[in-house]
């Protein structure tokens, strides 16, 4: 009964917490926290320190990467691409949100592009729910497909917590090939889905007024023809080069500096400490070559959204741990027999778990250390990271609400029944086609 009482406890923190946003989520964990060490007496948890602070070095850095215009480079050549190829609008947007969400570890840049995918459909006379829709889907999934993304250096730092000692390209080795193919399936299926503009009777009617018509067809702002900085491109090359430099030093130990550890045996540096020192090392470069003022970053979007990310990881993380090692001796008969018969039981808990947390890091934070702790073999965790983006479930997302509003057409829109949205089988199809990449992609690597 007290396991049950303690689980209602974190249940109502994560439901309560969302509805404040990640800030919110994060102290309001904190009820829970002292709920479980005051009234049911559990010893606290171990805040996650080292994931924390690889986490606020991976933000700053993408934060001076904004605020150089880097970032806008990657955005205009994005653009580029889709204006060229306008007819195919459907498959290259989401496959474009999802490089942009890879190179850059968030999938906040999507809302730059939002008003570009909806030009280009509309100007063509595609349904704009198609590639929008599917977009914003692959923005998001492109999250574990990242180098310097919240969730994958947090996977990195819990796997070298329990020991388990994966290098970047083997995470990524999985993670890209299995999140690009869930977007490629859902913007296969996307390519037909809906009515053809001509033949909807809803949107028809709607132009019939001129008003209407002038806001569905107005023009949108453009990056083609602008002339940017070359301190622009120099900020975005430094960023490339500090990628190449974590992916290479990731994947050969060797290369790194050894250390006698406590037994006087030489080791290599942890590689969650080596990334934190190559993303301060990005953003220095940045800061001296590029001309940026370091005063500003703290204002840019992605350093914002990054730090609401790591004030989560941070309250939801201690919670979780602190529950859950107070039940470790159950969770691992049941959860560790159950997940060994029944090996899909471990997406099903990572994708409900994102849509409760509203967060892929968070979710990463909860379920990951839990699922180690109890013997989860890795390879099945790695298998299933696409399963740690379920939050488009319900379209409550920042940036599922941010492209119905940029359609005006009217096309992308929430269903009479709330669950019939545009985002459902577009990320049904990209998660469940991702884990089954990911399983196969895995087991070939590990």
């Amino acid at each position: 009964m007290e396991m049950v009482l303690g689980f209602l406890v974190m249940l109502g923190c994560l439901l309560f917490g969302v509805h404040h946003g990640g800030i919110g989520l994060a102290v309001i964990s904190g009820i829970g926290l002292a709920v479980y060490t005051f009234v049911f007496g559990y010893q606290p948890g171990v805040p996650p320190i080292s994931v924390m602070l690889t986490i606020l070095a991976v933000v700053t850095c993408a934060g001076f990467l904004q605020t150089s215009g880097g970032l806008t480079v990657m955005l205009k050549y994005a653009e580029r691409l889709l204006r060229n190829n306008p007819k195919q609008v459907t498959i290259f947007a989401p496959v474009t949100t999802w490089l942009l969400t890879v190179l850059c570890g968030t999938g906040h840049v999507v809302y730059t592009m939002f008003p570009i995918i909806y030009d280009v459909a509309i100007k063509q006379g595609i349904r704009p729910e198609r590639p929008m829709a599917v977009s914003s889907v692959a923005a998001q999934m492109g999250i574990c497909g990242s180098p310097v993304s919240v969730a994958v250096v947090s996977i990195i730092a819990f796997m070298a917590q329990a020991g388990h000692h994966v290098s970047v390209l083997q995470v990524l080795g999985v993670t890209i090939p299995a999140t690009l193919t869930g977007v490629v399936c859902a913007a296969l299926w996307s390519y037909r889905r809906g009515k053809d503009l001509e033949k909807d009777e809803a949107f028809q009617e709607f132009i019939k007024d001129p008003k209407n018509k002038e806001y569905v067809y107005g023009d949108s702002e453009s990056l083609q023809g602008q002339e940017l900085p070359r301190s622009y491109y120099h900020a975005m090359f430094i960023f490339f080069f500090g990628i190449f430099v974590i992916a290479i030093l990731g994947n050969d130990p060797n290369l790194l500096p050894h250390f006698p550890d406590k037994l006087g045996q030489m080791k290599a540096i942890d590689m969650t400490e080596v990334i934190q020192m190559i993303m301060l090392l990005i953003a220095a470069a940045i800061l001296l070559f590029c001309k940026v003022k370091a005063k500003e970053v703290g204002n840019s979007q992605v350093f914002r959204s990054g730090m609401v990310a790591l004030l989560s990881v941070y309250g939801v993380a201690w919670m979780a741990n602190t529950y859950f090692s107070a039940h470790m001796a159950i969770l691992k008969d049941f959860l560790g027999t159950t997940v060994q018969a029944y090996p899909w039981a471990y997406a099903i808990i990572a994708f409900f778990t994102s849509k409760l947390v509203n967060s892929q890091a968070a979710a990463i934070a909860i379920v990951v250390p839990m699922a180690l702790n109890v013997g989860v073999d890795p390879v099945l965790i790695m298998s299933f990271i696409s399963a740690c983006y379920g939050y488009f479930f319900l379209p409550t997302y920042p940036s599922d609400l941010a492209c119905i509003g940029f359609d005006r057409s009217g096309t992308t829109r929430i269903g009479k029944y709330l669950l019939n949205h545009s985002f459902m089988i577009p990320g049904l199809i990209g998660v469940i086609s991702g884990c089954c990449v990911g399983y196969v992609v895995a087991h070939l690597i590990f």
